[in-house]
């Protein structure tokens, strides 16, 4: 998630969100969420943690491959180092991808938001902030200003599920997109679903029944961080690149869940060299 302050005071939030239990619902701390998903739906801590290790895998390799090179836009900034000197430096890469992750290492963490639970610091999102921009325009205004197309939005779905488990919103608003778009599962190239926490994103591959070597071929957010406000931004930016590597026509998902209670996804095109 991001370090930005968000409300934690309950006499920040509008009082009526206390009338109710179902209300309350929507007060649960995210990492309970995840706990909820996964005692609900029986994902297992080996499944979570291999999520996490897988994410971290493919994201180290498309780092060495440069392969994110052509969406990331270099920034300078000032840092203050170890020896408390405050430096310039430019950062030309995400620094969350740990690639020196193993299976065993994953195994010690501990449950990071209650006893006994299987939702820990590396089959979870990690704390990160970044940004991200997509220029959305009709072919005819990108053609009358030179602007590279990388590819067609063909549809839009945002669907609501309990907040409590606010985490399989995309295995509902994943089949409402594709309908939209007159498509199937197995018409998709890559699905980019958002690694909020393993669990929920586990639980939504395997619901919607998903191949492994669809998802998220570059790493997700367990490796590449899920600043809130940047993630479907970023998500789209690297379905559209990988997309274009492939060179041919192809088809491209972007989702995730939201929290409150909703699932949001979208649907790409790739026209192909």
């Amino acid at each position: 998630m991001s370090k930005y302050r968000q409300p934690s005071d309950p006499s920040e939030l509008n009082p009526k969100i206390f009338e109710s239990s179902a209300e309350q619902d929507l007060l649960i701390p995210m990492g309970i969420t995840s706990e909820n998903v996964a005692e609900e739906f029986g994902i297992s801590r080996e499944e979570q943690d291999l999520m996490g290790y897988e994410s971290q895998m493919k994201a180290a390799r498309a780092q060495k491959l440069g392969l994110f090179d052509d969406e990331i836009v270099p920034v300078k900034t000032k840092v203050v180092d170890k020896n408390g000197d405050e430096i310039e430096i430019t950062v030309t890469k995400d620094d969350g991808v740990r690639e020196k992750t193993s299976k065993e290492g994953l195994a010690k963490l501990r449950p990071a938001f209650k006893p006994g639970g299987t939702t820990t610091a590396g089959n979870s999102s990690q704390v990160s902030d970044g940004a991200a921009a997509v220029v959305v325009a009709k072919r005819s205004a990108a053609q009358r200003y030179g602007l590279p197309i990388l590819g067609r939005f063909i549809s839009f779905a945002v669907v609501g599920v309990p907040p409590h488990v606010m985490g399989i919103g995309p295995a509902f608003a994943i089949p409402e997109a594709l309908k939209k778009a007159g498509l199937t599962v197995d018409d998709i190239d890559v699905f980019e679903i958002n690694e909020a926490f393993a669990s929920q994103a586990t639980y939504c591959i395997k619901k919607l029944g998903i191949p492994k070597e669809k998802l998220n071929p570059l790493g997700g957010a367990i490796a590449l961080g899920h600043p809130l406000g940047c993630t479907g931004a970023r998500q789209i930016s690297t379905l559209l690149y990988e997309l274009k590597r492939r060179g041919k026509r192809g088809y491209g998902v972007v989702s995730m869940c939201i929290g409150t209670g909703m699932g949001a996804a979208a649907v790409f095109e790739f026209p192909g060299r």
